[in-house]
């Protein structure tokens, strides 16, 4: 496969929705679990979140209380004064951001508040998780924007061992 693995990886991602759909529903398991700590570790040396963000410019993660009390604190707002700020109720019943992209998002792509971050920012892009395979339809649509989730798939796709 090679490095260039990541060419032109936005159109691939496109072209190969269907292919990670099947994949996703028949993969063993227990040896896709065993392969993605290797797979994770080796998208990351490959990708650099900060030329990218396009999860922070594009997503909202979801805020859960344990977040809101912990961010509001180190930014010291009132909780109620934060999520009047930043955050509304999703039709799933989720606090996420009024904006995008985040409003904790620098030009340089570095976040404001990353050691208070949400989980679901520390969590993502969850390929070292079995949320890859648990929520299938959340992973292809992570796979369309994050470059991570794509070369993960690419690689079990390709390693045949995940079947």
């Amino acid at each position: 496969m090679g490095d260039d693995i990541l060419h032109n990886w936005e159109k691939k991602s496109a072209d190969h929705q269907k292919m990670y759909k099947q994949y996703l529903q028949r993969a063993d398991k227990r040896k896709v679990l065993k392969l993605l700590p290797d797979l994770h570790e080796e998208a990351f040396e490959k990708v650099d979140c900060l030329q990218c963000a396009n999860c922070c410019k594009n997503y909202s993660p979801r805020f859960k209380t344990p977040d809101i009390k912990r961010i509001s604190k180190y930014l010291q707002m009132k909780e109620g004064d934060f999520i009047n700020t930043y955050l509304f109720i999703d039709s799933e019943g989720d606090y996420v951001l009024k904006s995008k992209p985040c409003p904790f998002l620098g030009a340089d792509n570095y976040c404001s508040i990353y050691e208070q971050r949400p989980s679901d920012c520390h969590r993502f892009p969850y390929t070292d998780e079995d949320v890859l395979l648990k929520r299938q339809q959340l992973t292809q649509k992570n796979s369309s924007f994050c470059p991570i989730v794509y070369f993960v798939l690419e690689r079990l796709i390709g390693s045949k061992t995940g079947r």
